[in-house]
């Protein structure tokens, strides 16, 4: 009999984006088919091997609460765990963990293969098929014809990519894996725009060769917490990392080499990331630094490649090796494979709605690095969101978006479609104008409802949730309610170097104190810690989200009050109401980009760069307001 090959749902490629897509589109109920060039390559992490960081980690945890699965992969891949930037406000914790790069993978596919309503097919998709400005389905090299009534196209860096090592140029997806040569062909015969951009990554480094005694040591957090909030903790041991510095012998090679490098020779044409550069644009940019920190972390639990985090470089192998071999610990290095930057296409993300469904071509949806951005998170968010939008469009229900106050995933889609890309998008904490309601600890409080609401929680998420939810409310009330004297106070207060009291005083006001912590008010407060030990289960989460909560309560209503405020511009729908063209009230540059956009909102409007404050105004007058 032969096999049927009609969807719902196809999900081209299974990186990041398209792993979560595709889970997320069969879990909603979606007959959901993802297509891949290779299965032992599922969410592959072609580049560094760790999840998170700084605004990454936020989108990982929204990613959790929203029902996905790159948390709970970390979690049981993880050999590293990092809390960053725990010596700033909660705002700016980001949580980051070094990956078992092989484990990563084997979780992912064990995911894939048990999802009800999923299907996975290996090969490599050619063409797109659309009738009448409608998708409806792909075809592939090998001939197969698959049906659908929505395609999401997550093919990261394959669309046309090209390696490049010094002068050789090598046609390729990633290394060792061939390039996608026709599908950016068969979307763009559509008039949909498409662009390129370049991304590279470093060497890998055999640890054996290593002088790791030589080395500063880098071991992840004692307190080790877990990405996702239902995960019971980190499976495999955990692995240490290790630093050491570039110098000017290092440097003197590789500015010799320049002259073959494909960044300074020509040979690439296109825009690299901004925020990760090559180690040859270090040098060119920072030309006064005599050294460069760089970072080398395992791949793995049990394999001895290791990633030189800091040294991506597109430099010819002899010139990569022979500067390494200028760095005391490395002298006598080994390496699996030099560092490599590759092209590829993608498509302008202003031609996306907010649910990152195309403006010309009803039921394509793009996702990850197809959009301009770059990084697994970014990707895994994207994908995500497309994934539940595709289930919503075949059951003829509205789109699900996340405002800017309401999500990192949020502030990324609405970058990518409002405002574009002209380089490699990576999400900071300062893109968020809302960074303080935005925090890695309430990521569940803030979207887990919307994951209940799709169908995309558990019942084990269900009820960690709403557990987790009414112990902090009952905290937060204890601590509001519960008043202490001095005299069984004032000598711990001393002791952080916080005023003593005069007179009784309420728990939330001492914890509202900077010097003041709620674990450390509990070791001094018999009730407090009474209380706290009624709490079964994450009793670490509880108390640091009241504790947050209560401690940052003016921060957090100024923001949400500002919030509010931008979202009566965010209620006036304008598609489809100006004729931009005819209206000369506006500057040039205005209506062209408003004609460019299309916004759907004011709000929308008002954060396309080019349409000026005063636009806005003439905006709102003729709209009535």
């Amino acid at each position: 009999m032969q096999q049927d090959f009609k969807y719902d749902i196809i999900v081209v490629g299974a990186g990041h984006a398209g792993c979560e897509a595709a889970v997320a589109a069969a879990r909603m109920g979606a007959r959901t088919c993802i297509i891949t060039m290779d299965m032992n390559k599922i969410a592959q992490m072609s580049c560094n091997p760790a999840v998170g960081g700084i605004a990454k980690g936020q989108i990982v945890r929204e990613i959790d609460a929203l029902g996905g699965q790159m948390g709970l992969i970390t979690d049981a891949a993880s050999i590293q765990f990092r809390m960053l930037n725990r010596s700033k406000g909660p705002a700016m914790w980001s949580p980051r963990a070094q990956c078992d790069r092989i484990r990563f993978i084997q979780e992912w596919r064990k995911v894939l293969e048990n999802t009800p309503n999923l299907h996975i097919w290996q090969d490599e998709v050619c063409e797109l098929l659309t009738n009448k400005g409608q998708v409806n389905g792909v075809r592939t090299i090998w001939g197969a014809e698959f049906t659908a009534r929505c395609v999401i196209i997550t093919a990261g860096t394959f669309l046309n990519g090209l390696m490049h090592v010094g002068r050789k140029q090598i046609p390729g997806g990633r290394c060792a894996e061939p390039a996608v040569l026709h599908l950016t062909e068969s979307i763009t015969q559509h008039g949909i725009r498409a662009e390129r951009m370049k991304t590279g990554t470093p060497v890998r480094i055999d640890k054996r060769s290593v002088h790791l005694d030589e080395m500063g040591l880098e071991p992840g957090d004692e307190d080790m917490r877990t990405f996702s909030y239902i995960s019971e903790g980190h499976p495999l041991p955990q692995q240490p990392c290790w630093t050491c510095n570039t110098n000017e012998d290092v440097h003197d090679i590789l500015r010799g080499g320049l002259p073959d490098s494909p960044l300074y020779n020509g040979q690439i044409q296109s825009i690299g990331p901004r925020y990760c550069p090559s180690i040859e644009t270090k040098l060119v940019t920072f030309e006064g630094r005599d050294h460069h920190p760089l970072f080398l972390e395992p791949e793995g639990v049990d394999t001895n490649e290791m990633y030189l985090n800091g040294f991506s470089s597109s430099l010819p192998m002899d010139v990569q090796i022979e500067a390494l071999r200028k760095i005391p610990a490395l002298r006598d290095v080994v390496v699996y494979r030099p560092g490599y930057a590759i092209e590829y296409d993608f498509f302008d993300p202003t031609q996306l709605t907010h649910s990152l469904e195309s403006k010309l071509i009803d039921g394509l949806f793009f996702a990850g690095q197809v959009n301009g951005t770059t990084g697994y998170e970014e990707a895994a968010g994207q994908g995500l969101m497309a994934g539940i939008n595709a289930v919503l469009k075949c059951s003829g229900n509205s789109s699900f978006t996340l405002g800017r106050d309401e999500a990192y995933i949020g502030v990324l889609i609405d970058d990518l479609v409002t405002k574009g890309v002209d380089e490699p998008y990576r999400m900071f904490t300062s893109r968020a104008e809302y960074r303080i309601l935005l925090r890695q600890d309430n990521a569940d409080m803030r979207l887990t409802p919307h994951a209940l609401r799709l169908g995309l929680a558990t019942n084990k998420r269900r009820s960690v949730f709403e557990k987790k939810e009414k112990d902090i409310q009952s905290l937060m009330q204890f601590v509001k309610e519960t008043v202490i004297r001095p005299e069984f106070i004032n000598n711990f207060l001393q002791s952080v170097g916080s005023s003593s009291l005069r007179g009784s005083c309420r728990l939330s006001d001492l914890l509202a104190r900077p010097q003041v912590n709620m674990n450390a008010l509990a070791d001094n407060v018999p009730i407090l810690q009474q209380h706290l030990d009624q709490v079964s289960t994450r009793r670490k989460e509880v108390a640091e989200a009241a504790e947050i909560e209560i401690k940052y309560a003016g921060y957090i209503s100024r923001e949400q009050q500002l919030a509010e405020k931008m979202q009566r511009l965010e209620d006036i729908k304008i598609k489809g109401h100006f004729d931009y063209a005819s209206l000369h009230e506006i500057s040039t540059e205005g209506r062209q980009k408003l004609i460019a956009i299309d916004p759907e909102t004011l709000g929308q409007a008002s954060r396309i760069p080019g349409v000026s404050p005063s636009d806005i105004s003439v905006l709102l007058i003729l709209s009535g307001r």
